[in-house]
Parts: structure tokens; C-alpha cells; sequence
């Protein structure tokens, strides 16, 4: 199984948790796009506000394009280690290789927090 070798940070796992739920609430209170398709699109129109990568995903050629596009388009992405736990925090019983948040609903302060910790990230 590859890595993803176009991460610009290694992403702690207190950070990775508060990934997690701010994934579950974002789900549940505002609009969550599901998969790599639906996440690529997601970016691409714009409307992606932040976008979580799983980095067990085989083959890893499946989300390799999806930090690269988020960089490409200001868009702030964090790469988990479990696309099962990904695939529950979105709400869905199969696992997910990707997730975009497009309206964090009443997870909106957590998701600003948790933007400006990954900011920190790539600047150290």
C-alpha cells in the first residue's frame, strides 16, 4: 500500500479525532460531499471548505490528486489514517477515501479552529 507523499505535514492523532467529529456534526447539521468524485467536485466548484483524506486507501493513486487540486485552489486538507473511521464520521457503514465539508452547519467554530491548527502544521 503507497503513502501519500504529497502531504506537506504529518497530522497528530488529537488532531485527527477532531477531525473525526467535526465530520460527524458537519454531517449531521450541514452539507458533507461523500467519496473522491463527489469531493473532487466539491473543490473544483469552489464550495469546498475543507477536505479530509484518507491516507489507507488502495491503490493511493485514487486520492493522489486531491491535495494537489486543494492547494491548487486554497483549500485547506488534512490527511486521517482510517478511511473506516472517515467512512463513519461522514454517516456511512462502508469506508470513504475522502470528505468534503461544504457547509460545517453548527460545527462552523470547530471547523475554523481546527483550519487554523493545520495552518500552524505546514508553517512549523
Amino acid at each position: 500500500m503507497g503513502k501519500i507523499t504529497t502531504a506537506e505535514y504529518e497530522v497528530p492523532e488529537e488532531l485527527q479525532s477532531q477531525a473525526f467529529e467535526l465530520l460527524k456534526l458537519a454531517a449531521q447539521t450541514g452539507k458533507v460531499r461523500r467519496g473522491t468524485n463527489e469531493t473532487t467536485k466539491s473543490i473544483e466548484r469552489g464550495v469546498a471548505k475543507l477536505v479530509v483524506i484518507a491516507e489507507d486507501v488502495d491503490p493511493v493513486e485514487i486520492v493522489l490528486h486531491v491535495p494537489l487540486l486543494c492547494r491548487d485552489r486554497k483549500v485547506p486538507y488534512l490527511i486521517v489514517s482510517s478511511k473506516k473511521m472517515l467512512g463513519s464520521a461522514v454517516g456511512l457503514s462502508v469506508p470513504a477515501a475522502c470528505a468534503a465539508i461544504e457547509n460545517p452547519g453548527q460545527a462552523e467554530k470547530q471547523m475554523n479552529e481546527l483550519i487554523e491548527k493545520i495552518n500552524k502544521l505546514k508553517q512549523s
